[in-house]
């Protein structure tokens, strides 16, 4: 008999998408409208770790 609860695969976990392992969180605070329009996005945890990259990488070249 098949397993109800889906195949094996489907346990193991996700990998990340960079060559670093993702192993924390972080939240913020930000307006309605802007949780909107990020919830919008295809990917919207991807559009946050984009966006956040890009802004440190511009940091970084002012320094």
């Amino acid at each position: 008999m098949p397993n109800p609860r889906g195949t094996p695969e489907n346990l193991q976990p996700s990998q990340p998408k960079g060559e670093e392992p993702m192993t924390t969180s972080i939240s913020f605070r930000c307006t309605e409208l802007m949780k909107e329009a990020v919830k919008a996005q295809d990917d919207p945890a991807q559009f946050c770790r984009d966006a956040i990259q890009e802004k440190l990488d511009k940091q970084k070249q002012l320094e």
